[in-house]
């Protein structure tokens, strides 16, 4: 069993930048795909990063401005925010799991999942 735990959320000013880190509980970790999704309100999920064997894919809405890390070292994931926009404002999530290259935008093909942390752009 993993448990995610995200943080660095919070209140910024568009063009601003976060750092969402996301920890696990056990070493493991480093075997998972690790992604990022979020979702904001009346809206579904939505895939934003993911890392899996050294390798990144991003969602379209965020390529060029994100990027996601992992040290597995620390079992801990990052997601680095830059160029902020309003429209990034949701609750962003991590997950992790066992995930086939060419399911890893499915919500559904992580296992587990952390809490969520909130993010929210101001214009």
């Amino acid at each position: 069993q993993v448990q995610l735990q995200e943080s660095g959320g919070g209140l910024v000013q568009a063009g601003g930048s976060l750092r969402l880190s996301c920890a696990a509980s056990v070493g493991t970790f480093r075997a998972y795909t690790v992604g990022w999704f979020r979702q904001a309100p009346g809206k579904e999920r939505e895939f934003i990063a993911v890392i899996k064997s050294g390798n990144t894919y991003y969602g379209d809405s965020v390529k060029g401005r994100f990027t996601i890390s992992r040290d597995s070292a620390k079992s801990t994931s990052y997601l680095q925010m830059n160029s902020l926009k309003p429209e990034d404002t949701a609750v962003y999530y991590c997950a992790a799991g066992n995930v086939i290259t060419s399911t890893i935008r499915r919500s559904e093909s992580y296992g587990y999942w952390g809490q969520g942390t909130q993010v929210t752009v101001s214009s």
